[in-house]
């Protein structure tokens, strides 16, 4: 009995404190003023603004989206950090998204902070709830652990260079722990269906490079770990840092941005500025700790918008051949994974065969209904034995097949067909239970003009009269498509 006493108090206690922590969570106290910057409000302003003033960026102002920055001590990495928000637009910002690193608390997965407000010496920062909501209770491994952040300071140190940069923003605190690929991805997705076409949210990810006692080894290690970044390979950074051949101490947050800047069209990221613990204190001595400092920017979307690069298209291409193989073969569906993010995107798509430059079948989903990589896959084998104006391919006539894949953007609704682009747009019709599509090289083809390219589209793909399109009760939607081939690859 004595003992189910103490127990009952011990869980009670428990109980309390975790309740009261909860309601005091809401106000972030800072952990880490007066020992990475000054606690002091005049003194910190008058450091951070010198900083900015004295950075000396290689690019100007920018519509920057991700920042990559450090988060030591102000005298360690502050013009390295100021380096990067001297590109920034004070007034461009409404949501800030600052993805620190746990240091003093192991769990495993992400803790997003739900609400409230962060204090530095400068004031309060509110959390934008509304955008938090969006990330939590979305997944298992995207959650609130309070722990994470309560002497965390990679978090807090981007605080007073933001508040003395921008005006009128809200932060969304963001710290990483022990994640898996698929966990920096989901975040990544998470992201960006939150982000959802805004033009005022910041990327902040907060890390340090090379931790260790040769300085020399850390501009080696640092430059092999900012090539992987500026090719946005994130499964490759990933691995490296698993395997101990990168160093980035908030390496899965950048995992994460990297995803989140390939997904929504953004060119490869541009150095503002390196330097290590050794080199700021001028103490260039092997056996002396020395830390890698980098900022990094990724502030313009490629000009062709292109959604895949170029290993991705190989990839894809790859899947659509061995799977037909397979197929013609065993009658199994070729048993695939994939980790790359854009390829478990849900988008629609068609695989096209040509054998000697004529049609040999062309089967695809205008609407994605799986991960990209496996619709690819089915339809790959759909389009080499179900397209009925067609017999089905053999295997000895495969090596003739030449594939094509036409990756699909989502579908627009348009009420005036002249706004059409032949051979950039695809279009679908539909009235009543008919519909049709065709894709955007079809015009390019045919050489069809306009009238030629609806009116077969309503004839012979949707089952209507040739003018359907120009009458009432039509439905018309445009969409455009990333179309890649063996023949180009």
């Amino acid at each position: 009995m004595k003992k189910k006493l103490i127990v009952f108090w011990v869980v009670l206690f428990a109980a309390v404190l975790l309740l009261n922590y909860s309601f005091a969570g809401n106000i972030k106290e800072p952990s880490a003023a007066g020992t990475f910057y000054p606690d002091n409000p005049k003194e910190l302003s008058k450091m951070v603004d010198s900083l900015i003033s004295g950075a000396n960026p290689q690019k100007s102002d920018t519509d920057a989206f991700i920042l990559i920055v450090p988060h030591a001590g102000y005298g360690f990495s502050g013009q390295a950090v100021a380096a990067a928000y001297k590109l920034l637009k004070p007034k461009k910002y409404k949501t800030v998204i600052i993805i620190g690193t746990g240091h003093h608390y192991g769990f495993s997965g992400v803790s997003v902070y739900p609400q409230g407000q962060f204090i530095t010496p400068l004031g309060s920062v509110e959390v934008d709830k509304e955008f938090a909501r969006k990330l939590l209770d979305q997944d298992k491994d995207i959650y609130f652990q309070p722990l994470a952040f309560e002497k965390e300071h990679s978090v807090e140190v981007q605080l007073p260079f933001l508040q003395r940069s921008l005006k009128g923003f809200k932060i969304v605190p963001i710290v990483t722990g022990d994640c898996t690929l698929s966990t920096c991805n989901k975040l990544a997705l998470l992201l960006k269906s939150a982000i959802a076409g805004r033009n005022d949210v910041l990327i902040v990810v907060s890390t340090d490079l090379y931790h260790g006692y040769d300085f020399e080894e850390a501009e080696r290690m640092d430059s092999l770990t900012i090539s992987f970044i500026n090719n946005m390979d994130a499964e490759v950074l990933y691995y490296g840092l698993r395997d101990g051949k990168l160093q980035m101490c908030g390496g899965f947050g950048v995992v994460s941005a990297i995803n989140l800047a390939r997904y929504l069209g953004y060119d490869k990221p541009s150095l503002i500025d390196y330097t290590h613990s050794s080199r700021v204190t001028g103490k260039m001595i092997k056996g002396i700790w020395t830390v890698g400092y980098a900022s990094i920017v990724i502030d313009s979307k490629r000009e062709d918008n292109a959604m895949l690069n170029k290993e991705e298209r190989k990839k894809l291409l790859k899947i659509a051949r061995s799977s037909i193989e397979n197929y013609l073969k065993t009658g199994e569906k070729l048993s695939l994974s994939e980790t790359d993010p854009l390829l478990l995107e849900e988008l629609g798509a068609f695989v096209t065969l040509h054998k000697r430059g004529e049609l040999r079948g062309c089967i695809g989903n205008i609407i994605g209904r799986g991960p990209l990589y496996l619709t690819i896959r089915d339809m790959a084998v759909e389009s080499a034995t179900g397209d009925p104006r067609f017999s089905k391919v053999t295997l000895d006539e495969l090596k003739d097949i030449d594939i094509e894949i036409s990756v699909l953007s989502s579908m627009k609704k348009t009420d005036n067909p002249d706004d059409i682009r032949l051979g950039i747009d695809g279009v679908l019709v539909r009235k009543g239970f008919r519909s049709g599509v065709f894709l955007p090289q079809v015009a390019t083809e045919t050489g069809w003009s306009k009238d030629e390219f609806m009116s077969n589209l309503c004839a012979h793909k949707a089952g209507l009269s040739p003018d359907a399109w120009k009458g009432d009760g039509i439905e018309i939607y445009t969409f455009t498509a990333e179309i890649f081939s063996e023949k180009e690859l």
